[in-house]
């Protein structure tokens, strides 16, 4: 039996203690993620904020004449 299906014959009760759980975990997630980046020391420094920054691609507006 496929996940999906599995899932679709949950009751009601189930099925929403299912996305509410999914949804909590994502939220406890993103809250922790910092905290757990500061804990390890994988916080970015600023260098590495600004080799980043040289990698982005830039736009670049060149003024066209109207006039062709």
């Amino acid at each position: 039996m496929s996940l999906w299906r599995t899932y679709r014959n949950l009751p009601f009760k189930g099925r929403l203690g299912v996305g509410f759980g999914l949804l909590a975990w994502g939220v406890i997630g993103m809250y922790m993620a910092d905290r757990v980046e500061e804990k390890f020391g994988l916080k970015p420094t600023e260098e590495d904020k600004a080799a980043l920054d040289k990698l982005i691609p830039k736009i670049h507006v060149v003024e066209r004449d109207q006039g062709k």
